[in-house]
């Protein structure tokens, strides 16, 4: 009886975080919609359109995700979006879109920036432009509460199941290590769903996520070892648009010195991670 209870509060907390968004009124989702707007090209098309078209993916908590008793956007992406934007005089209009689109939507012009925990690499840099970090993290392990085995490195894995999402830094990372059996997945809820139920044996994911499924669900997870050096986020934005970058870095440099990107990070993660962490 206690099990079948228990089975139940895990699937009801898995259908929260599968739960997909619906429309809303400053919310397009994007799925190659021909009703969407042509590229945007002038560097100053977002002024004159007096919004900025962020790319977000939405099932991402506590970075960004649908907030079950409003209905609304929610997260630490949400606020830092309508943070930049307000201070940028601009009304943020967010197009959600399945996290292994958000690149190829901003490379294709469907939107202005991508604001979703996006990850600054050397690689991303030859294609995209970034602002000045946002926010600091690390890759982390989750592993089921129950597990007995003991993840150090990622080498431990090799001949396990490891769920990543699809073209994510934690996928570059896992794909480095010979002999781990590495499964894709679109997005996150999903490899939860998999992590959960038995079908994987861990996931390599944001360790600021960990930090909030073990607070705020009731998911059977819990955190194992950090990897890898620290990780920035900043805001991605197509080259060739330095007023945009400019505009962006000074809204978040002022955000910065008067604390809201501090205020911000305590509030979704318990800890500022709006700095770079002490060596």
């Amino acid at each position: 009886m206690a099990e079948g209870i228990a089975s139940m509060r895990r699937r009801r907390a898995l259908g929260q975080l599968l739960a997909l968004p619906a429309s809303a009124a400053l919310c397009t989702p994007w799925a190659g919609a021909a009703d969407l707007a042509a590229p945007v090209q002038p560097a100053d098309a977002s002024a004159t359109r007096g919004t900025l078209r962020i790319a977000l993916e939405g099932t991402y908590p506590p970075f960004n995700f649908r907030d079950q008793a409003s209905g609304q956007l929610a997260g630490y992406d949400v606020d830092v979006a309508h943070t930049v934007a307000t201070r940028m005089g601009l009304n943020p209009e967010f197009v959600l879109t399945e996290w292994s689109a958000i690149l190829p939507a901003l490379r294709a012009g469907r939107v202005d920036v991508a604001i979703s925990q996006v990850i600054i690499t050397p690689q991303r840099e030859k294609t995209f432009d970034f602002s000045a970090p946002y926010l600091y993290s690390q890759s982390r392990l989750i592993v089921r509460e129950n597990e007995r085995a003991t993840y150090g490195t990622l080498a431990d894995l090799k001949g396990r199941k490891l769920g990543v999402r699809q073209n994510s830094v934690f996928e570059q990372q896992a794909m480095a290590v010979p002999g781990i059996d590495v499964k894709r997945y679109p997005a996150v809820p999903e490899n939860l769903q998999d992590l959960a139920f038995g079908r994987i044996d861990a996931l390599l994911d944001d360790s600021l996520l960990v930090g909030y499924l073990v607070r705020q669900t009731q998911l059977p997870l819990k955190a194992g070892a950090r990897i890898g050096a620290p990780l920035r986020a900043g805001i991605a934005m197509r080259k060739g648009r330095p007023q945009l970058k400019l505009a962006i870095d000074k809204a978040l440099r002022e955000a910065r010195s008067d604390g809201t990107l501090r205020a911000l990070s305590l509030k979704w993660f318990g800890q500022d991670a709006s700095n770079m962490p002490p060596a």
